[in-house]
């Protein structure tokens, strides 16, 4: 009986054992070696300048960052319908159509004060009826426009919050030299906070057919859809740029606003939450090699005046049809572009010395400039800005020959493959008559026409081309 009990008593250990042993190794998730040897990495030395460079972009990000802003918006677009739709028995097949589109985007913005001011984009917020924006401690705030500035692509939005905003810092960006170290930090496709890094590949880009005023930082620091109104940074973290634009079919080519040209719209946006700019009354054209050669220039560079508006700024200075303007205000002027670009940045109201070259000598005015949004220019618009590269595509005033012949309209004088116009059907030499049925007898009408374009979303261009009239539809966003 001892001996059973006995026998049944180890019996019941054993099972206990096992049962705890069981359980252990049902605890059990992965087998270690026991070996604890370390390897060595393959690369035993790096260059101290590497490993500064390195903690430098490490810094660069971790002080930036906390500034960067991600904003989301919703809006309606209104949707462009094909002719046939405005057929009054359209409606009737296919029943009433809607005009508008929900419309979101994704973008980037940056704090440039504590009290909420954030600057971004102006195609980021245009047409938002709600405004989302994300700080990098994921807190979401309502956003309303303070003011924007289509022309320069330029918008401030602002915040209210209570807590302790960080504030990026603004640079110098007339300072940049080709090959400096530059960073980016947006959104990318709503991946948040995204860090980029590159070189300033060039600066002073214009001509790109993206804004009114260009005067590009471009760099090959990766950029895509989602980064525009973020910032673009020396390596300082100084703010240098606003990122706005990439060309879609290029590889690290991107395009950013430099903050010297931003500072003057931000203050005006929000002081008045909009932007005065400078007005000299003249008409503008480039200034080719042939022209140069014929007016004794040495070399390709100023602007030609074709018109001087009657009381204008210029006008009162003294200037003549056939001026060709080299300096404004100190500065040479190198193109077209650049001298709009000169005048709009410089305040109402002051005095600057104009050099020009006429009949082969060079004379200095001295001019006051007026605003560009009175009505006496509201109703020339002589210095609005030439709509040179419009939906990719160059025009300039008819020569006499033609206006003397009752011919009306601009001509087409350069028209870029890869853009909307040439998709379109539009060649050189083409004669744009009208833009959504209104005439285009000057580069002023054709300016305002466009704008109107703009906002209607598309436009109706009608062509003369040899002895034929032709009408081309052309999407214009």
């Amino acid at each position: 009986m001892t001996v059973c009990r006995v026998l049944v008593a180890s019996l019941l250990l054993v099972g206990i054992a096992v049962s705890f042993g069981c359980k252990k190794k049902e605890d059990i998730l992965f087998y270690e070696s026991g070996r604890k040897e370390k390897a060595e990495a393959p690369i035993k030395e790096v260059p101290k300048d590497i490993l500064a460079s390195q903690q430098a972009f490490i810094s660069l990000a971790q002080r930036v960052t906390p500034c960067v802003v991600n904003i989301s918006t919703v809006g309606r677009k209104k949707l462009v319908r094909p002719f046939f739709q405005f057929s009054p028995f359209f409606d009737d097949f296919f029943g009433e159509q809607p005009q508008y589109r929900r419309d979101t985007s994704l973008g980037s913005g940056f704090i440039i004060n504590r009290e909420g001011y954030i600057l971004t984009n102006d195609h980021v917020v245009r047409d938002a009826e709600s405004i989302k924006v994300k700080l990098s401690n994921e807190n979401v705030y309502s956003g309303k426009v303070v003011g924007s500035d289509p022309k320069t692509d330029i918008a401030v939005i602002k915040i209210d919050s209570k807590e302790q905003l960080p504030v990026a810092v603004l640079g110098d960006s007339d300072k940049l030299r080709v090959g400096q170290w530059a960073a980016a930090i947006g959104n990318p496709f709503g991946l948040d906070r995204t860090f980029t890094v590159g070189v300033i590949s060039a600066t002073g880009r214009s001509n790109m057919g993206i804004e009114a005023y260009e005067d590009f930082i471009q760099t090959d620091a990766s950029i895509n859809p989602g980064n525009s109104g973020g910032p673009l940074l020396n390596i300082y973290g100084e703010v240098i740029g606003i990122n706005t634009a990439i060309v879609a079919a290029g590889q690290g080519i991107g395009f950013a606003i430099p903050i010297n040209m931003a500072k003057n719209v931000v203050a005006q946006l929000i002081s008045k939450g909009k932007v005065s700019r400078g007005w000299m009354g003249v008409s503008i054209q480039p200034v080719t090699e042939e022209i140069a050669a014929s007016f004794g220039l040495k070399k390709v560079s100023g602007a030609l005046v074709n018109e001087v508006v009657d009381g204008g700024p210029a006008a009162r200075a003294g200037m003549m049809q056939g001026d060709i303007i080299v300096g404004f205000d100190g500065k040479e002027v190198r193109d077209v572009r650049h001298l709009q670009r000169l005048v709009a940045d410089t305040p109402v109201g002051k005095t600057v010395e104009a050099r020009i070259i006429r009949d082969g000598r060079e004379m200095r005015l001295s001019l006051t400039l007026g605003n560009s949004e009175s009505a006496e220019a509201a109703h020339s618009r002589p210095e609005e800005p030439e709509p040179a590269t419009w939906l990719g595509m160059s025009v300039i005033e008819l020569p006499r020959e033609l206006r003397a012949r009752n011919v009306s309209g601009v001509m087409v004088t350069q028209v870029d493959p890869d853009g909307a116009a040439a998709a379109a059907g539009l060649r050189q030499g083409d004669i744009i008559v009208s833009i959504n049925r209104k005439p285009v007898g000057s580069l002023a009408e054709y300016g305002r026409a466009i704008a109107e374009a703009e906002k209607k979303g598309s436009a109706v261009l009608l062509v003369r081309r040899g002895n034929a009239s032709i009408y081309f539809v052309i999407k214009t966003r």
